[in-house]
């Protein structure tokens, strides 16, 4: 039996929509373009790697700890180096901030260029032994001063952000990104290698039906979150109550609340004052690509993208979803300030 599907002969690729996008910005060099290309060729060998982990033995434990305390996976270990030597070789930065890495890495001088990167090269790693879905989670920021590269020029907030995306290697690899100009979803073909658009421009609901966090630790939470989550279980106006979702893999747990709208938590509580997850790698990248897309970040008290970073792997509460969810959200959070 043939295959009679007709065959696309004027695709768009993500290499040529990330060329098309460049063409259109007045004085560009063409660097961003090379930065975005050589991410995505990390991102295909990662995916790569994470399809056939368990054939090529990459599956358990290097038998180290990373600086944030999560054992550190095989997996994490070559996704890091992929992403490492992808970027400093496109020639096009200057400073990396990897989860991985105690020490931001300064790429050499004979390969530097103008951009910060700030990465999660295997978000969700504790997840690859039972095949929950993983990530990786990128954000790209101008060297802003003349002086030497140092630490200190990742230190930006995420309003900065030139373009921020994820992979997701879940059921098919995908790349939602955003160059400050909306958030553009690719899928990858595996028969070409390349990344297809399958969504433009893509807006998250106003408000969605489902609520996302780990509610095993609610013996912690403040008394705002606790009163959120009983008013989307016991709606007051005899509404349906909100469906709860949590893959416990950031990349995953926010792509649906992306595509289905809703509300993704990962609040401060008595057990983490300062939030779990990480402002650089983590938070902002996400921050931007919701904003991006119609819905809002926040820490509790302030727009994650405004938070000034004071260390690299500095951490910050995060709700991100629907505009109506996280309103909503940020009213309880106003109501116990003024009885407290």
């Amino acid at each position: 039996m043939t295959d009679k599907t007709p065959f696309e002969t004027d695709m768009l690729t993500l290499t040529r929509f990330v060329m098309e996008k460049g063409r259109r910005v007045k004085g560009a060099t063409g660097e961003l373009t090379q930065l975005l290309n050589s991410m995505l060729t990390a991102i295909k060998a990662i995916s790569s790697a994470v399809r056939k982990a368990g054939l090529a033995h990459m599956f358990g434990i290097a038998g180290t700890v990373n600086v944030t305390g999560d054992e550190v996976k095989k997996l994490d270990v070559l996704s890091n180096s992929l992403v490492i030597n992808m970027l400093q070789s496109s020639y096009s930065t200057c400073v990396l901030v990897t989860e991985e890495n105690k020490e931001a890495i300064l790429t050499p001088k004979d390969k530097q260029g103008k951009y910060v990167v700030c990465f999660d090269p295997l978000d969700g790693s504790s997840n690859i032994d039972c095949l929950a879905p993983v990530g990786t989670i990128f954000a790209i920021y101008k060297k802003e001063t003349d002086d030497e590269p140092s630490e200190k020029d990742a230190l930006q907030p995420g309003r900065n952000t030139v373009a921020a995306g994820y992979a997701l290697y879940g059921s098919a690899t995908l790349v939602a990104l955003s160059t400050g100009q909306g958030v553009d979803c690719f899928m990858l073909d595996p028969a070409l290698g390349e990344f297809i658009l399958v969504d433009r421009d893509v807006k998250i609901k106003k408000k969605g039906k489902v609520y996302s966090l780990n509610e095993g630790y609610a013996k912690y939470f403040d008394p705002a979150m606790t009163e959120y989550l009983q008013k989307k279980k016991f709606p007051e106006d005899g509404s349906s109550p909100y469906g709860a979702r949590y893959v416990g893999s950031m990349v995953a747990d926010v792509h649906r609340t992306l595509m289905y709208g809703g509300i993704f938590m990962y609040p401060a509580n008595k057990k983490s004052p300062k939030g779990k997850l990480r402002l650089l790698y983590e938070c902002n990248p996400m921050a931007f690509i919701i904003e991006q897309a119609g819905g809002m970040a926040t820490t509790g008290t302030e727009a994650v993208l405004d938070v000034k970073p004071e260390n690299i792997h500095q951490r910050v509460p995060l709700i991100l979803g629907s505009p109506d969810d996280v309103q909503e959200y940020l009213a309880c959070v106003q109501k116990h300030k003024k009885s407290s």
